[in-house]
């Protein structure tokens, strides 16, 4: 059991938003294109367990599974992701039609749910990251995100469940 200080009760959505980010950024992208493509990953992630969950429409899943020509893309954690450039060049995820997806909100999407806590957070997950190489964390990057997001009881169900956010989990995630 781990103390108490070391737990966060939140969902896990913007747990995997923020490694996705550190992820990003250890591959060498600036913290608004790591955002970006952050929000991208996370939301995949969401889209695939509402349809596991029976909830999202099938016409959701059709548009995502139809087949993308891009011209840049770049891969987060096993997902790949089409890349735009918003007015000022910066590199962000394509939110669809070449509309660039900002990293503004995910930031605060991000600050929101872990709240006072979040450097304490982001400083877990950036020590985990510096033990890998960059593509090797990008490969193994989702099962070191398997073995620390927060678990939700078997008792709670529904769409957002918060769990419990292990700090020490993130610390020790690492062989």
């Amino acid at each position: 059991m781990s103390p108490s200080g070391t737990l966060i009760r939140v969902n896990r959505a913007p747990v995997l938003t923020l490694w996705a980010a550190v992820v990003a950024e250890r591959l060498g992208h600036p913290p608004d294109t790591a955002f970006s493509l952050a929000s991208h990953v996370a939301g995949t992630a969401a889209r695939a367990k509402a349809r596991r969950l029976g909830i999202a429409d099938e016409g959701e899943h059709q548009k995502e599974a139809a087949p993308v020509k891009p011209s840049e893309t770049t891969r987060l954690l096993g997902k790949e992701v089409v890349l735009t450039h918003d007015a000022d060049g910066v590199v962000l995820a394509d939110a669809g039609g070449g509309k660039p997806a900002p990293a503004a909100p995910a930031q605060a999407y991000v600050a929101r749910a872990f709240g006072k806590r979040l450097e304490e957070v982001r400083a877990a997950m950036e020590a985990l990251a510096i033990q890998y190489g960059p593509e090797d964390l990008n490969r193994i990057g989702f099962r070191l995100y398997e073995h620390f997001r927060p678990e939700v009881p078997t008792d709670v169900r529904g769409w957002g469940a918060k769990g419990e956010l292990d700090l020490e989990r993130i610390r020790t995630a690492a062989p």
